[in-house]
Parts: structure tokens; sequence; C-alpha cells
């Protein structure tokens, strides 16, 4: 089993209500578990935009960072609670993969905006990914892959 980021295959539970179409996933999505940390943290959708506030994802599982969304209301418990059902599906079904949409709060792998709300992107990750990664599991973003790469991942993961 491969995770990615449900608003890559086209599905709408980006926080704005719409979604972040991958051309390339969405044609392989048949290989492919669609999964939203969000929603499974119960935030509606649409919601207000989230951004981590003092730190990235690992701060965050530590209790050193928190999430706050653009009105200023904690939504930290909402995301936690998120990543930790992912990771119940990953433990269930010793996942190894994960391709996660760049730059989330819940799911960037290498940048994450810097809580400002001004779209300025910093270093870090986000809370799921940051989840995943300290449970063993491969993180990619969609900017990482190409039809190669991805069908790569997916011969890989099919031999275990």
């Amino acid at each position: 089993m491969i995770l990615v980021s449900s608003c890559l295959l086209g599905n709408r539970v980006k926080y704005s209500g719409g979604s972040n179409d991958n051309e390339l996933l969405m044609r392989y999505s048949h290989y492919l578990t669609a999964i939203c940390p969000e929603s499974a943290g119960h935030l509606p959708i649409p919601r207000p935009p989230a951004e981590l506030q003092e730190g990235d994802g690992k701060a965050v599982l530590r209790g050193r960072a928190k999430v706050l969304n653009k009105h200023g209301e904690d939504v930290t418990v909402n995301f936690l609670q998120g990543a930790n059902r992912i990771l119940d599906i990953v433990k269930k079904n010793r996942v190894r993969v994960a391709i996660l949409k760049a730059n989330s709060p819940s799911c960037g792998k290498d940048m994450i905006y810097d809580g400002s709300f001004s779209g300025n992107k910093i270093d870090g990750e986000g809370v799921t990914a940051a989840l995943l990664k300290e449970n063993g599991v491969k993180v990619y973003s969609e900017n990482e892959l190409d039809e190669d790469k991805l069908q790569r991942i997916i011969a890989m993961n099919q031999e275990e």
C-alpha cells in the first residue's frame, strides 16, 4: 500500500474546499490509497488555513510548537489526531511509502509555511510527515516524482 495525500488525487479536501490535482498521481491512482490527515483529525471542509507556529511538525509532536488557523484558533489537537490516525493505517498495513502534498502543515516534507500567513516558506516538515518519517515511512512530495520514479516506487512496493 502506498499512501498519497487525497487532494493530489482530485479529492476536494483542501482547506479551501478545492483539490491539488496531480495528473501523474491521478493516472496511477489504482496503485495508491488516498489519505487526508486534516480530515482524519475532524477538521471541516472548507476551513480556515492553518500554519505551524514556533517550529515544525517535529516540534509539534514534542509539544514545543502548535498549529493555529488564520483566525488564531489552536487546531494542534486536530492535526495530532489526524496524524495518529494515519499512523494507525501505516501500522495496520505495514506501509513503507507515502507521497504527501508539499508545503502543507500536515503533509509538507521539506518546506512549510512560516506561520505568518504571508506565503513565506521555511525549511521544515508538517505534522503527519514528521510522524510518518519517525516511524520508518519513506516520504516523498509530489514535486520529487516523475513517471519513471513513480513506477519504480510502485514496483518496489509490490515486491514487498
